[in-house]
């Protein structure tokens, strides 16, 4: 119990670095995935399919892929197949991948097919960007959604019943040529180009390996040198790509939902010297209908409704926030909570703050 204590204590008069690895930040140039695409037919379905009269495409692929197991469809034969939906398949080919090796597929309904559920995929090429095969698609799908529907035409869906996946439904045709094996340089590109996180990525290289093996490019890229041989370059990567490197802190930014009212402040947000004063105008109308009726009952006046309008105003309290240099996020948001406002509240002060060019983030509203 004592030993466990002194760990604690260690433990929190130790600083928080917050290190990632660099696998974690960055990526190899050349090293990535490649999208590939396909057309093709779901067969099987439980009448859910294309309605073919809105859907000729359907129609023209059903009669093709006969067509290439001999069998013609008479002229002007008028074909229903309720059990048959048209298809686009997409996949993402990952890097190194080999023939003979699988990947996932998504297949989405591009007719007016009401569900995918109980389908099988028939045998479809997948393209990339080229035109060339890379992968051949076939086999059941797995929908998450469902729908049902009654006689009187009520409806209920849960969630998306025109899309599905095959786990492993593709099977890699062709290798897609890969730069990682040839100069005797690589390139290391970061998933948030920052000229701090490049210069201690290139330091914590060259202090692990050795001067002038990494040398930065821009802010987003670091070019490292590498060993030719092919097995030798793999070692050598496996221990580069597992450095901590502490990245640097991202720009002041405050990004603002106007919609949800949601507001997300970032840690190195400042304010200069400044006095915001916010209020709230509130205008009530009430209406109060006054009926008036004739002195007696011979007079022969007419009983008339007058309307009587009362207009209130409430200017609310208003409320000065006064900021001293510096003033961080954690005393933004506990003074505007001290007084009780609302996100709106504080998005109108913040706003007011940049206007007046006190605030030093930049002001994203999605």
């Amino acid at each position: 119990m004592r030993f466990l204590s002194l760990c604690l204590c260690l433990l929190l008069a130790s600083p928080l670095v917050q290190a990632d690895r660099l696998k974690d930040i960055g990526s190899i140039a050349g090293v990535r995935s490649n999208q590939l695409i396909g057309y093709g037919l779901v067969v099987g379905l439980d009448g859910s399919g294309d309605q073919t009269s809105q859907t000729p495409f359907t129609v023209q692929t059903f009669n093709n892929m006969l067509a290439q197991f001999g069998i013609t469809v008479p002229p002007g034969t008028r074909i229903q197949m309720k059990n048959v939906a048209a298809v686009a398949i997409h996949a993402d080919l990952p890097a190194f991948s080999r023939p003979g090796q699988t990947i996932d597929i998504t297949v989405s309904s591009i007719g007016n097919a009401k569900s995918l559920r109980g389908g099988s995929l028939l045998m479809t090429p997948l393209k990339g960007i080229d035109g060339q095969v890379y992968a051949i698609a076939q086999g059941n799908l797995v929908v998450g959604g469902f729908g049902a529907e009654g006689a009187d035409g009520s409806r209920i869906t849960v969630n998306v019943p025109s899309v599905g996946r095959i786990p492993n439904g593709a099977s890699v045709e062709r290798a897609v040529a890969s730069p990682f094996n040839s100069g005797d340089h690589l390139t290391f590109n970061l998933n948030r180009p920052d000229f701090t996180t490049a210069k201690r990525v290139v330091d914590e290289i060259n202090r692990t390996f050795g001067p002038d093996v990494a040398q930065a490019l821009d802010g987003g890229s670091i070019r490292v040198r590498a060993p030719i041989d092919p097995n030798q370059r793999v070692d050598y990567l496996a221990m580069v790509e597992n450095l901590r490197i502490e990245q640097g802190n991202a720009a002041a930014k405050v990004i603002i939902n106007s919609r949800t009212g949601t507001i997300v402040i970032g840690q190195d947000v400042r304010v200069q010297p400044a006095a915001v004063t916010h209020g709230s105008l509130t205008v009530t109308i009430s209406e109060n209908a006054q009926v008036s009726q004739p002195d007696g009952v011979l007079a022969g006046g007419q009983t008339v409704i007058a309307p009587s309008s009362q207009i209130n105003i409430d200017q609310g309290d208003s409320r000065m926030f006064v900021f001293n240099p510096g003033v961080s996020l954690d005393e933004i948001v506990r003074a505007v909570n001290q007084v009780g406002a609302a996100p709106g509240d504080l998005m109108a002060i913040l706003e007011a703050l940049k206007q007046a060019g006190a605030l030093n983030a930049d002001l994203v509203i999605i």
